[in-house]
């Protein structure tokens, strides 16, 4: 019967030639070499034989009197299974198989009717990727067939590998088309390579050289990762092998039982099946017997053990045929759950569910390997939880629960950080230490990073510690001793004004013109206060009034001493007759100079405070794991200028007393003021190096004992001789005394 469809085939030049839809179907012949070629082309006439309904296959032609079939079943091999789906695609015969897990076949444009009870290649090829990576496995081997089905899924786990940061060490095939299967090639990368771990994507019988070619030449010591075309082999289980494969993990095809399908298997007889030929192969290789009619179909029985009947039970026989755990009937969008609770369905590719189960081999008391179930990949779960295991239940090689180790390179732990060997993969590198200052607190780090800057690293350079905040504090012995000396020496010259006050009336105070030296003795008690400001924290208000509030307050008490200065130079010039700088003599005059001299200092101040002010910073250059809690002083310039202009005053106090001190006097100041002034600019001429030399606290204690060096100064050479005199000598505190040296004097 012509079957209803509008295509045609011909035969020509070795090829199928589909006729109204431009399909090619190539020859078995020069597509699959040496043995494939057989098999393939009896692949080819069954699926014709299946579509015409007869034992000869002809193209495109039915001759079935009941409807066609609901599906077809096959082939187990993927390479078999693309070959028929290209073929019943055209008819839109619906062909379920039970082991084809090529990922070619989920694409629906070539593969349109396809389906498979098991999941596709791409699933697993993840999966074993993710059990690699979740061992903590970064250096692996790669072997599989060098095949469709084994290039296709070692690509897929070679990315996803690449993809999580690990490395590939070798990838390697099983040339299928050499005698030798390139053995001898493979036995010697793996046996060379670093690698620990070697996954194997290939069938248990193509395994077998490999296998047989490492015991001979005693490579031990590799873990294998199976993929699930060998991970429960029973012919790779045996005491032989135990010394390579005890301790292997591999993926293996979730089970489960369809109800009454394996009745439904086991009542099947011989003469009631289409396809004779193929059926009378099915009952020899099973039931190891020989027809009488025929010669040995299936060229495997040397001397055949019975006669063959055909009406032998199925059901005696426990293989591979009527195992059912494994087989599927329902197609397309049909919904089903198995015994386990597990749901089956196929996608949009015809795919199902991808579910695997975790096998781990393990050697028993027997000599023999167990494969037994330690976890699940589960792409369906429903928790999102897709991959687990009980790495507690896994026995490796050496019988040990403690995980090998498969690595390029040993970890770099903690302070140490990865430097890429040249010319190797990312994972293979050396282990240098960080740089100074900086850290790596976690292993196999690929940079070092800095400690933040109020944090400084450890000395295995693992962690950052907080940097010591140094300071001029009251609580240490420097800063409280110079703290109590300031208070200490203010108090003197407030001592001396009240002395002062009581002896007010005397000649010796009275000369030495009173109200200036009460002005001065209290800004010299306002000097020392002033450096306490420069003890303990740098707070922003301390920073920004601090230099100014000594400048201010030297500027003043340095006005006074010139004041008195050049009023003991105009008082002895204007005794002169008919001098003019008699009324330059007057308490007014030495106001003016005060209030003019500080008047310059204070724009100064002013000026620096508002076009630069200080302000307060922690200092991490100067001293390596410590922070300085300094003010900087906004502009060095306004600083020193302040400076100098204390200076400046000085010299001129210093040079007026100098050129009068030899006037005749029993109280002239001019003697006191020279060697007050003299001291001064000592201080702090000494003080310039002495800071820039300095760092840290050390800079500002050297400032405040400049400024309580050189108020000790003033005070010992202005004040000390008339107290001692006021309270030792009071006989020299006279009129009398004074008047009669100055006459004898002259």
């Amino acid at each position: 019967m012509l079957s209803h469809l509008a295509v045609g085939w011909k035969m020509g030049k070795g090829e199928w030639v589909c006729l109204g839809c431009k399909l090619l179907v190539s020859d078995i012949t020069g597509v699959y070499k040496h043995g494939d070629v057989l098999i393939g082309a009896k692949e080819l006439d069954g699926t014709l034989k299946i579509l015409t309904g007869q034992n000869q296959g002809i193209p495109n032609f039915s001759c079935r009197e009941k409807p066609p079939l609901a599906a077809i079943i096959g082939h187990s091999t993927s390479t078999f299974s693309i070959l028929m789906a290209h073929i019943l695609g055209l008819y839109r015969y619906p062909q379920v198989s039970q082991f084809s897990t090529s990922s070619l076949l989920s694409d629906r444009t070539q593969f349109s009717s396809f389906f498979r009870t098991v999941p596709s290649d791409a699933f697993q090829s993840q999966g074993l990727a993710q059990l690699v990576l979740y061992f903590g496995w970064t250096w692996v081997g790669l072997v599989s067939l060098g095949n469709d089905y084994g290039q296709q899924g070692i690509q897929v786990i070679k990315q996803e590998i690449l993809k999580a940061g690990a490395c590939v060490a070798f990838t390697e095939f099983i040339l299928l088309s050499r005698l030798d299967k390139n053995t001898p090639h493979l036995i010697r990368v793996i046996r060379d390579s670093t690698a620990k771990v070697v996954l194997v994507f290939s069938t248990d019988v193509d395994m077998i050289p490999l296998l047989d070619g490492m015991l001979t030449q005693n490579v031990t010591g590799k873990t294998f990762v199976a993929g699930e075309a060998w991970s429960i082999s029973n012919i790779l289980r045996v005491e032989k092998y135990s010394a390579i494969l005890s301790g292997s993990i591999g993926f293996a095809f979730s089970s489960s039982k369809i109800a009454g399908f394996r009745e439904y298997l086991n009542s099947i007889r011989l003469f009631k099946t289409t396809g004779e030929i193929w059926a009378k192969t099915f009952f020899e290789e099973i039931f190891r017997c020989k027809f009488l009619d025929q010669r040995n179909i299936s060229g495997t029985l040397n001397t055949p053990a019975k006669l063959c009947t055909g009406n032998d039970d199925v059901g005696s026989i426990q293989n591979s045929y009527n195992d059912v755990s494994n087989l599927l009937h329902y197609i397309q969008n049909v919904r089903m759950k198995l015994s386990n609770g597990r749901e089956v369905f196929f996608d949009r590719n015809g795919d199902p569910p991808a579910v695997y189960d975790i096998v781990n081999w393990q050697l028993g008391t027997d000599g023999m390997m167990r494969q037994v179930k330690v976890g699940s990949y589960d792409t369906a779960a429903s928790d999102g939880n897709t991959f687990n295991i009980n790495a507690s239940a896994v026995m490796w090689a050496s019988g040990s629960r403690q995980v090998p180790q498969s690595v390029c390179s040993q970890s770099c732990t903690s302070g140490f950080r990865r430097v890429l060997r040249k010319g190797e993969p990312v994972c293979c590198f050396h282990c240098v230490p960080c740089p100074q200052g900086e850290i790596s607190n976690q292993t196999d780090s690929v940079d070092c990073s800095k400690c933040t800057w109020d944090k400084w690293p450890s000395l295995q350079k693992d962690r950052c510690f907080p940097k010591t905040i140094e300071f001029l504090s009251y609580e240490e012995p420097l800063g409280a001793t110079l703290a109590a000396t300031s208070l200490f020496s203010s108090a003197i010259p407030v001592l001396i004004f009240g002395l002062f006050i009581n002896y007010k009336t005397t000649p010796i105070v009275r000369a030495n013109n009173y109200t200036l030296s009460c002005l001065l003795l209290v800004s010299l008690s306002f000097c020392f206060l002033c450096s306490l400001a420069f003890i303990g924290y740098p707070q922003p208000e301390k920073c920004l009034l601090r230099q100014v509030a000594f400048g201010m307050v030297f500027a003043l008490c340095v006005s006074c001493i010139l004041a008195k200065t050049l009023i003991v130079c105009f008082a002895f010039m204007a005794t002169k007759p008919g001098s003019r700088l008699r009324k330059w003599t007057t308490p007014r005059v030495s106001y003016m100079i005060i209030v003019f001299c500080s008047f310059l200092q204070f724009l100064v101040c002013i000026s620096w405070l508002v076009l630069s002010p200080p302000f307060q910073e922690y200092n991490t250059q100067t001293q390596p794991g410590i922070i300085i809690a300094e003010c900087n002083e906004g502009s060095p310039s306004a600083f020193w200028c302040m400076l100098g202009y204390l200076g400046f005053l000085a010299t001129i106090s210093f040079t007026v007393a100098f050129l009068v001190r030899q006037l005749p006097d029993n109280f002239n100041e001019a003697k006191f003021i020279t060697f007050s002034m003299l001291a001064f600019l000592s201080v702090w001429v000494s003080y310039i190096p002495a800071s820039l030399s300095a760092r840290g606290k050390y800079t500002v204690a050297m400032e405040v004992f400049a400024i309580l060096s050189s108020s000790w100064a003033l005070v010992v050479c202005m004040f000390v001789p008339k107290c001692f005199i006021i309270l030792f000598r009071p006989n020299m505190n006279s009129r009398e005394r004074l008047m009669g040296k100055a006459k004898g004097s002259s």
